[in-house]
């Protein structure tokens, strides 16, 4: 018998819990987990370029867990051979690689018309990398640092999906607003 068992089972007197809120009193929307979740559609395909093992099966982890299809590569070329090969609905893209960075990864898929609308969320454990990622204009769609919870990423996809469930570059914030709006 587990030791932990005692401490997990419901007591006779204890009354049903009342349900979770949408928003808390003060306007704030509570914890992801304590709200419905927006998911991402089930078809859905993933690369994850990073050159971290534990990172790569971190991530998959997550995302299978929901039922998405996940490829991973260790080099920012590998990815962009993987990206160009069978284009994806979403990239993880780590800044620190090998050779090539992910900015400089960025940049090739910004530029090439058949990858340029994949939303790209850049991931990284260095420091200064969001001061470096707010600095450069070069079409990153999030950020998300190193290390992260279950509850980010899904929040970072979360914030990219659109009406069909499917993650969408979002308009820079620079454009001036449509006219009439």
């Amino acid at each position: 018998m587990s030791k932990f068992r005692g401490l997990f089972a419901a007591t006779p007197e204890a009354a049903p819990a009342a349900p979770l809120p949408i928003v808390d009193p003060t306007g704030h929307l509570p914890e992801r987990r304590l709200r419905p979740r927006l998911n991402a559609r089930g078809d859905m395909r993933i690369v994850v370029i990073d050159d971290s093992a534990t990172v790569c099966a971190a991530l998959r982890k997550i995302l299978q867990s929901i039922g998405l299809n996940v490829r991973v590569a260790a080099s920012a070329e590998d990815g962009l051979e993987m990206i160009l090969a069978d284009r994806p609905d979403l990239i993880f893209l780590d800044i620190v690689l090998p050779k090539m960075n992910g900015f400089s990864a960025l940049r090739v898929l910004r530029r090439n018309p058949l990858t340029k609308d994949i939303p790209v969320i850049m991931i990284s454990g260095n420091e200064q990398a969001t001061e470096q990622f707010f600095g450069s204009a070069i079409g990153a769609d999030d950020f998300m640092k190193k290390p992260f919870s279950r509850l980010e990423v899904f929040s970072r996809m979360e914030h990219l999906l659109d009406e069909q469930h499917i993650p969408r570059r979002r308009a820079p914030l620079t454009q001036p607003a449509p006219l009439g709006h």
